[in-house]
């Protein structure tokens, strides 16, 4: 898939005031700091489209993109929301939740895993819940350039390892690094593919 064009559209905190124009919709998610916004600009090839920080858990509320004016990539705030007052993490865990399982058009999730870390019990939570909830998702690892090509395939071959402890079989699973732009034609190509179905 060729990217000719992508502009950010709307933010906000309520499901009900997403776009209503009934297009797909692939939403990105992940703990703060994986590496979600970088990504997602270069999927897109624009640099400044998602706003990166040092700033942990910057992304706050729900932000749409729309790409090619064909689909649309969902920036999501992160889970887990360590450095915020409970009043508030309860709040971006229910905007959070409404978006995934009350929006139709959100044709995929993508969930972000620094490729770097073992398995943490927040993201192997999330994945139950998703499971739970019938949720379509795909697994993103990232930050792939950090470690050794042996040391990468190792680590995420071992994650997967233990999903499988409680999982049947995977998601598709993408192995990306926003420096070196890999994964980029895979996830492209995946998104390519689901945008060829109909919107349930």
């Amino acid at each position: 898939m060729i990217i000719n064009s992508a502009r950010f559209v709307i933010s906000n905190a309520v499901v009900r005031k997403c776009p209503k124009d009934s297009r797909h919709e692939y939403a990105f998610i992940g703990r703060s700091n994986v590496g979600k916004s970088s990504l997602i600009n270069m999927l897109t090839g624009n640099k400044g489209l998602a706003k990166t920080s040092s700033t942990p858990g910057k992304t706050l509320l729900i932000n749409h993109f729309l790409v090619n004016d064909e689909w649309y990539i969902v920036d999501l705030p992160g889970y887990g929301f360590a450095l915020r007052g409970k009043s508030q993490r309860e709040a971006l865990e229910k905007m959070i939740k409404g978006y995934i399982l009350n929006r139709k058009e959100m044709t995929n999730l993508f969930v972000l895993i620094d490729s770097r870390h073992k398995p943490m019990k927040i993201d192997l939570e999330f994945f139950d819940w998703l499971g739970e909830n019938g949720v379509p998702f795909s697994i993103v690892f990232t930050k792939l350039d950090k470690m050794g090509s042996q040391a990468g395939k190792r680590n995420v071959e071992e994650y997967c390892k233990i999903l499988l402890e409680t999982w049947e079989e995977l998601p598709p699973v993408f192995l990306t690094s926003s420096e070196t732009r890999r994964g980029r034609d895979e996830l492209l190509d995946y998104i390519e593919q689901l945008n060829r179905l109909p919107l349930e």
